[in-house]
């Protein structure tokens, strides 16, 4: 008889503070929110592939927690309006777990509406996993307990990138080209403020913001870079505006030494490599020449969908899950969140840790090198070249000070 008060006695417990022990196999739904459709629909796709891909590998015996992860797409069309729909969407259909990427005016959108949301509703609370949305103000000023972020942000990348080209004694006259929105803005302030501090000598010869996914020609800028002098392009651009730029560029046949984030995303390799070898270079918490296990996920990704697998932020992120739910045993957002929170787990670079006081990975750092592949190397896009790693920072390299102030919920 006491045995079954005290059984009571915690059901109702869990009941009233809505945490549910994680259970051996039980289903943890993810949402993820990209575009789907439209000009970056290719990127999307590769995506929402690599997160399902993953979610399927590390599910069940493959995390701590022994659940199994499922990963539904919405077609978010990159636009913040239609994010909000789609979370809507997403938490009327039960998903207590939601994730993006593909441009931080939606990512600025998702945080600050599942913000609002897990305010009203106690109890139905949603955390958002932010792979790639790298705007520097969600771990800043904007920043909020429910976001986690497993990319690199702007100011890290480029601490990272400056880090390396202060060293490039040919940098001296540099044109910036990138997308005018939140990221491509800070792309072109922090490159300013990094290369004042350890290159003054560099000189900004050239400066574009265009618009976002809508220039079909790049030529005119292209002219204009030939006409500034630089010897060096910085961008950050992604998708098809760096597809677009890479085509224009050898429809010139200018080759200048070019300094990215996102040149291995779906389509720019392809693009590259019809101007053959160039001196192109990434800065990434990747590259496309790992071996061990994520080298034998690329492989695999491949085989499955003859594509590549580019997106490791899918990795970090089902493995901090899969550990926080462990360490909480729960699968409750609440729970989840509080264990996530300087939680440290082993990647495929060393160990990675989600620092608590603004919710930010700290991870490695890589500048990769577009050249042809060797024997053994990963040949990107089936193009017969590869993105080869030259120099590996360790987290606190690229690590950058924060001004959030983070509210916590009572008990967070």
């Amino acid at each position: 008889m006491k045995f079954a008060l005290k059984v009571v006695a915690v059901s109702a417990l869990m009941a009233v503070s809505g945490i549910s022990l994680a259970q051996k196999g039980e289903t943890v739904k993810i949402a993820f929110m990209d575009p789907l459709s439209g000009p970056f629909a290719n990127v999307g796709q590769n995506q929402l592939k690599s997160w399902q891909f993953v979610a399927d590998r590390f599910s069940g015996a493959g995390n701590p927690a022994g659940v199994k992860f499922e990963v539904v797409g919405f077609d978010n069309k990159g636009s913040p309006q239609e994010s909000l729909n789609t979370l809507k969407a997403a938490i009327d259909q039960g998903f207590r777990y939601v994730t993006q990427g593909n441009g931080s005016g939606a990512g600025l959108a998702i945080l600050d509406a599942v913000a609002k949301h897990n305010e009203r509703n106690p109890g139905k609370e949603v955390i958002y996993l932010n792979y790639a949305a790298v705007d520097p103000s969600m771990t800043n000023e904007k920043c909020d307990y429910w976001h986690f972020r497993l990319d690199a942000d702007t100011t890290m990348k480029m601490e990272a990138l400056t880090t390396f080209m202060k060293d490039q004694p040919k940098v001296k006259n540099v044109y910036l080209l990138n997308q005018n929105y939140s990221h491509g803005q800070q792309v072109a302030r922090y490159f300013k403020e990094g290369m004042a501090r350890k290159r003054p000598d560099v000189k900004i010869v050239g400066e574009d913001l265009h618009p976002i996914g809508q220039v079909k020609d790049f030529a005119p800028y292209v002219a204009k870079i030939k006409q500034s002098g630089a010897d060096s392009i910085v961008t950050g651009n992604w998708g098809a505006d760096l597809t677009l730029f890479v085509k224009a560029l050898n429809d010139a046949g200018l080759k200048l030494p070019m300094y990215t984030y996102y040149s291995g995303v779906t389509g720019t390799p392809t693009a590259l490599a019809a101007g053959g070898e160039g001196e192109v270079y990434v800065i990434a918490y990747g590259h496309a020449n790992h071996t061990g296990e994520l080298g034998k996920m690329g492989a695999d990704f491949f085989k499955k969908f003859d594509d590549d697998y580019y997106t490791y932020a899918t990795y970090n992120g089902i493995q901090l899950l899969g550990a926080a739910m462990a360490k909480a045993k729960s699968t409750n957002p609440v729970a989840v969140a509080k264990a996530m929170e300087g939680l440290s787990v082993k990647s495929f670079a060393g160990e990675v840790t989600m620092r608590a006081s603004d919710h930010q990975l700290q991870q490695s750092m890589f500048v990769t090198k577009w050249q042809k592949a060797k024997k053994g190397e990963y040949s990107v896009e089936k193009t017969g070249y590869t993105f080869v790693p030259i120099k590996q920072m360790d987290p606190y390299v690229a690590s950058t000070p924060t001004s959030c102030q983070m509210k916590r919920p009572s008990g967070g």
